[in-house]
Formats: C-alpha cells, sequence, structure tokens
C-alpha cells in the first residue's frame, strides 16, 4: 500500500467529518424524508426501481454511496472525489460556501448506503437517521476491508463482521425497516437490535415465498408476486435474476407505506449500467451485460438466472471476484459448482483468481472451460468459436466492459456500458484496451 493510500485510510473519517460538518447544514435546511437502501448487492438496482416510482418527488444519491460521496451530493457537488489533488483543495473551501445557501426542494432523499468499509454505515446512519431503511442483500462484499475485524477477535467471522456493519443503518432507523426474513443473519440481527436498541422503527420481514411465478427470456422478465388477496405481475424488457423479486417485494410495501401508486411495467426504466442489461450482439449474438461487480452472492444469482432462462447455447464469461482478501481461494474454487450447475455450453475464465482456483475444480470432461489472462485472448476466442445463436452472459471483473463494447452490433449501445468516466477510459487505455 503507498504512502498515500495509508494516510487516506487513516484519515478517511476525519476528513469524512469535516464535510460532513457542513452537509448537515444544508440537510437540516431540505428536512426531506429520508428512504435508505443499503445491503451487498442490487442497492442501485432498487434506487433505480425507487426512482421509477417516486419520479421528481425525490431526490437521488446516484453515484454518491460513501462518507465523502454523500456529502458531497447534499450540497449539490457531483462526483466530487474524482480528479486531481487540487480538487480536494476546491472541495475544502467549496463545501462550506455551498452549504451555507444550496437548498434541494423535492419532498424525498433516496440514498444509496455502501457499507464498504466497517464503521461507515454507522457514521451515515447516525447522521441520516433515515425514516424508511430497505435492507435487501447480505454477502461477502468488501470481504477484505473486514479482516481485521476477525483477526482482532471483534467478531467470530466475516460474515458476522458484514452484518454489524449494515445492521447499523437500521439501528437508527426512525418509523419503517424492510428486511430479507429468509436470510438468517438478517433476521438475527434485527432481533438483536429490538432487544437491546428500544428502536421506533416498524421491522417488516420480506419472504421470497411471496414470489409466485418467475419466467425469463434474454430480453424480457416477468415477476408475479403474491400481495394480500391480489397477485401483481411486473414487467422488465431485460433479463433479471429471480432475487429481484425480495427488491420487487419491498417496492410493492413501500409504496403502500408512502401512499402512492405503485408502477408495474418497467419496461421503459433506465437500468443502471452492468447490471443485467441486454444488447444484440454482431452476427445475431445475445448479450447480457452484469460486468458491473462480482462476489459470490451475485454470480450465483446471475447463474440462477440462466438456470431458468429459455434459450438454448448459453456461455458463461466470467472475469475474477475481487476484493475477497485471505478468503479468495475459498470462494473462487466455490464458484466453480455454482457455474457448473447451469449447465452452460460454453464456460469462459477470465484473469488469475478464476485460472488459479476456478478452473482446476471445474470437471473437463463434462465441461467445455478455458481459462484465459484477459479479455483480448476471449475476444478471440468467441469471436472464433462462436455461431451468432449464442447468449452471452458477462459477470465479473477484468474489463469486461470492454469485452462486450467490442461485441456491440451498434456501436452507440457503448453509452449504456459501465465505466465510461475518463477515469477508466484511461485505466483501459494504459493495458491497451482502445
Amino acid at each position: 500500500m503507498s504512502l498515500t493510500a495509508r494516510f487516506k485510510k487513516k484519515f478517511y473519517f476525519v476528513a469524512a467529518g469535516y464535510f460532513r460538518f457542513f452537509a448537515r447544514r444544508a440537510l437540516r435546511r431540505w428536512n426531506p424524508r429520508i428512504i435508505a437502501i443499503t445491503g451487498s448487492v442490487g442497492k442501485t438496482t432498487m434506487l433505480h426501481m425507487v426512482e421509477y416510482e417516486l419520479g421528481s418527488k425525490a431526490h437521488y444519491s446516484h453515484n454518491a454511496n460513501s462518507a465523502f460521496g454523500i456529502a458531497f451530493d447534499l450540497v449539490g457537488i457531483e462526483k466530487g472525489v474524482v480528479g486531481s489533488k487540487l480538487k480536494w483543495l476546491y472541495l475544502i473551501f467549496a463545501v462550506p460556501i455551498r452549504a451555507i445557501f444550496f437548498k434541494r426542494t423535492e419532498e424525498y432523499y433516496v440514498v444509496e448506503i455502501d457499507g464498504e468499509r466497517p464503521h461507515e454505515t454507522e457514521f451515515l446512519a447516525e447522521w441520516l437517521k433515515p425514516e424508511v431503511t430497505l435492507w435487501i442483500s447480505l454477502g461477502r462484499s468488501h470481504a477484505v476491508q473486514f479482516e481485521k475485524q476477525v483477526e482482532s477477535g471483534e467478531f467470530e467471522d466475516l460474515d458476522r463482521a458484514i452484518t454489524h456493519e449494515f445492521a447499523m443503518l437500521p439501528q437508527y432507523t426512525q418509523k419503517q425497516i424492510y428486511i430479507d426474513g429468509d436470510i438468517y443473519l438478517m433476521t438475527k440481527a434485527m432481533e438483536k437490535i429490538k432487544k437491546h436498541h428500544n428502536i421506533p422503527a416498524k421491522v417488516d420481514n420480506c419472504y421470497k415465498s411471496d414470489l409466485v411465478k418467475y419466467t425469463i427470456a434474454p430480453d424480457s422478465t416477468d415477476y408475479v408476486i403474491k400481495a394480500g388477496k391480489k397477485d401483481i405481475t411486473f414487467h422488465f424488457a431485460s433479463p433479471q435474476p429471480r432475487d429481484i423479486a425480495i427488491q420487487l417485494i419491498m417496492l410493492q410495501k413501500l409504496c403502500k407505506y408512502l401512499k402512492i401508486d405503485l408502477k408495474t411495467d418497467f419496461s421503459g426504466m433506465p437500468l443502471p449500467p452492468g447490471r443485467s442489461s441486454f444488447f444484440r450482439g454482431e452476427n445475431g449474438l445475445k448479450l447480457i451485460d452484469s460486468s458491473y461487480n462480482a462476489h459470490l452472492i451475485s454470480v450465483e444469482s446471475i447463474v440462477e438466472m440462466v438456470k431458468s432462462m429459455k434459450a438454448p447455447h448459453k456461455w458463461l464469461i466470467i472475469g475474477d471476484m475481487i476484493e475477497q482478501g485471505k478468503i479468495e481461494g475459498e470462494e473462487h474454487t466455490k464458484l466453480a459448482k455454482i457455474l457448473t450447475s447451469a449447465n452452460p455450453e460454453q464456460i469462459i475464465l477470465i484473469g488469475r483468481r478464476t485460472k488459479k482456483y476456478t478452473y482446476p475444480a471445474i470437471d473437463k470432461d463434462k465441461y467445455n472451460v478455458v481459462a484465459l489472462d484477459n479479455v483480448k485472448q476471449a475476444l478471440k476466442f468467441i469471436k472464433e468459436n462462436t455461431t451468432g445463436k449464442e447468449v452471452l452472459v458477462f459477470k465479473g471483473s477484468q474489463y469486461l466492459e470492454w469485452l462486450i463494447e467490442k461485441l456491440l452490433d451498434d456501436p452507440a449501445d457503448v453509452q449504456y456500458l459501465a465505466r465510461r468516466d475518463a477515469v477508466y477510459v484511461k485505466r483501459r487505455e494504459k493495458r491497451g484496451l482502445n
């Protein structure tokens, strides 16, 4: 770790506290009804679905889910932390000034909270005190950040450390909490909070058993959700995982709580980049882009989607799962069983971790699998071995967005891919991905 990186890590909350001090003034002046979304995966998709329901009634923390990003968002500074050291100098002076006069006017503030590092969720929760919290998922995201808490004996294992981090948000919620009632650690955390912290909020457990029917194709998905005496059908013009059902159940309950009409046709909803977007590829290929991030539960969700999809010739293109720390070998070995459970026509693994751990754990006599070093090799393999009838599903790191870009039928669709910012363009260019 560089000296600069160590400095940032050590003084993260000191600097974030400075900006929070001033942003708090802007938040008090605005005084919105705050709806917080947290969890290991699916937060941004949930944010977009809530936006589709509330529209202009709310402001949304797009691209701002950290202690810094939310503070900047509250004073109207977009992408505050992206830029040079001079940008930081600008922010030190700009945030206090903007906090004096900047004011949003929307009724609601819908905010995504990442929980990427220990104590950050509490840092935000104690400040925001949301009216409503939607805790949508739980898994080993950013596991490397929580290793020291386990090593010091503060928590028994990574799962409990990460659970504790996310649970800070419900602990400070004022009126309504929605959680996935099928997740044991989540329900146990809420029981502990209710026992020891006299929280004012009502807890509503949501269950996947309320999903009555799930129908998926490469370019559409339908969910039938049980809601009282009448079932509700949600429609998407894109392939979406079965696990989205828990978010739809929460969304239906949220709209009822807020006393607003529920929209169920999501055909016109803009999808966040890299979250199960459908594109037409060259020569008839069908491309499903879930490349934004990957850890075990998000990959498993996408693989379950592929298993249910009505389509022949399904390929999985999987990049390394990053930020797993000391458990990366264990997690990538487990990945092999998950991938093969879909019985895909072809598996393409990209990166040193999948090559080292996942590839050896796959039976080569039963499954077609290749382990490649980079996306350039993957592009060559795909062009040489596809017929145009395949459905290609992308998940993971290793610059898969570049690979998808090179396979698009319409080059204009590149605007809908992940990581379009200048910083990511430069990173790809350094690797010869132009």
